[in-house]
This record gives structure tokens, sequence and C-alpha cells, in this order.
């Protein structure tokens, strides 16, 4: 799955493609093997026909740790403090070998590979204790129509003890003819808080030894061009990530969601600008290139 969007040209028309339902859950002892899975991933095919409905396929894990060393090890690369907050985007992270499953999965109908993440959200519901177990649960969500091909959904939820903590919606875009129409939105950009943030070449390599998604776009430019990328591009979660660190201050420790659209590629290394504002939904931000004025991403804070 590719961490970029060139623009999001989304219709408000829903398609009838949707989900099916009835699908009985994989359930996994331990988190799948990440290079396992990316390996599987490289060699799936696809035989997705415009309209299908895509399976309702979930995959889910009981009695998930959280590993402390692993954690402040995650904090480090992505600028959060060590603090007893945990961060929006940590449990997406652990998750992901959750949502790879999926796709490798002969009932998923689509490629593996290539498909762009376009957005994700994320709600922080509860505060838990870190030391609890938590049960994730990872699903083949919604989808529908839009001129660039079908969008579509993984929901992931975390729970503690019974209780909803936490939860995730990645939206993805197969990219295909669907005959729709173009709706071009112009978005409206913070222009206060003004940061400059240098990525190093290097940001790819050392998230893959953090997040075990040694994706070939993010590793090195030589891998990254394989796949069509002029230079390795960042991780499109650790990008926001990175924006969510410099905002921690300000966050509360539940009850708030993080909604990021991801825009143009973060190639690597780069000097970025990091700007926030509040407006009439809560704060929100973004992420923009200084050398070529791209918008790397855009986000919205918001109360649940």
């Amino acid at each position: 799955m590719d961490d970029m969007n060139t623009s999001n040209h989304k219709t408000n028309q829903l398609s009838e493609v949707g989900a099916a339902t009835g699908l009985p859950p994989i359930v996994l002892e331990q988190l799948p093997n990440m290079p396992s899975l990316l390996g599987r991933a490289a060699f799936k095919s696809g035989h997705y026909q415009l309209g299908d409905k895509l399976p309702a396929l979930s995959t889910e894990i009981n009695n998930l740790l959280i590993s402390p060393d692993h954690l402040r090890s995650y904090n480090a690369i992505c600028g959060f403090a060590n603090s007893q907050i945990l961060p929006a985007t940590y449990l997406h992270m652990l998750a992901f070998p959750l949502s790879l499953n999926l796709l490798i999965q002969h009932d998923f109908p689509m490629r593996a590979m290539g498909q762009v993440h376009l957005r994700n959200r994320i709600a922080v519901h509860k505060v838990f204790d870190r030391t609890a177990a938590i049960s994730m649960k990872a699903t083949i969500g919604d989808s529908e129509l839009t001129s660039r091909g079908v969008e579509w959904n993984i929901d992931v939820t975390a729970t503690v003890d019974g209780e909803q903590v936490w939860s995730s919606t990645s939206t993805y875009l197969n990219r295909c003819k669907t005959g729709m129409p173009v709706k071009r939105e112009t978005p409206i950009l913070p222009q206060q808080g003004a940061q400059q943030w240098t990525v190093p070449a290097d940001t790819g390599r050392r998230y893959a030894r953090i997040s075990a998604d040694y994706n070939p776009i993010h590793l090195t430019d030589i891998t990254a061009r394989l796949f069509g990328f002029k230079q390795a591009i960042a991780h499109g979660m650790w990008s926001k990530a990175r924006c969510l660190a410099a905002l921690e201050e300000q966050l509360p420790e539940a009850g708030y969601s993080v909604d990021v659209a991801f825009q143009r590629p973060l190639f690597l290394p780069a000097t970025v600008t990091f700007n926030s504002d509040t407006n009439e939904q809560g704060q929100c931000f973004s992420l923009s290139n200084n050398a070529s004025g791209a918008l790397h991403l855009l986000g919205q804070i918001g109360q649940l």
C-alpha cells in the first residue's frame, strides 16, 4: 500500500460496491510477521471488477501487550515525549499487520501493492492502562466510486476489558476507470504557528525498523524507483504522527479525533513547514514542502 495521494477527487455519489457481510473473522494468536506479509503482498494478484462488493473480511487478535521499549523507540522517531499519554497514532502502527493480513487473502479481490493511502481518521475514545491486554480487530469497510477509482476503507478498533478505547478508519484508492465526474476542491490551509523541520533521507528506513513496514518505496531511492517514484518517500503515518507530536501539549488525553488527508508524497530528504490554526471544527494543521510548495497533508482535530 502506498502512502501518497496526488489529489482527492471524491464525489458525493455513493456506489453500489459496498461491502458484503457474514464472513467469520480470522482470529490470530500473535501478530503476523511483517516481512513475510510484505513478501506475500508483492506477489498477490487482483481479480477485482468494477461494481464488485468487497468482502467484509476481518482479522482480530486478543491479549496484545504494549512493549515499553518499543513505545519509547516509536516516540523517538516520531518526536513524541515519553509521557504517560499514548500517542494517538501508536495503535494504528501496532495494528498495521492485521490490516495487511486482510489484503493478502484470496477473497480480497484487489492487488495488495499499489493501493494509495488517501485519508486516515483516528478516534481516541478512552484513557486505558497501558499495561492492560488489548483486543484489536481490522475489518474491510465501506467503499464508493470516485473519479479516480474505488475508495475503500479498513476499520480498526481496540478494546480493553470489553470497552472500546480507540478506533481508526483508513481510506485507500484502487485506481481504475469509473467514468465518474471530477470534483475539485481547494483546501483552506492554516497560516499560523509555522515550524520548519528537516526530514533526513533515512527517515523511511528508521521508521521501518520500528513499524516493520519495509515497503520498498520508503527505503531507498533505488527501491522506490522500481515502483515508479523518483526518490524514497516518507510513510504517511509517520508524517501524521510527527504533526501530532508537534501538538501533543495541546491535545486532551481522550475524547478527540484526528482526520488527515494525504496529498503529495514527501520525498526524502526534505525541509518542510508545519502550520497549525483553529477553525470552526477545532484545530487544523498542514505539512508542506519548502522547496516545491507542495502540500503533503492536511489535518483536522475535533471533539468526539
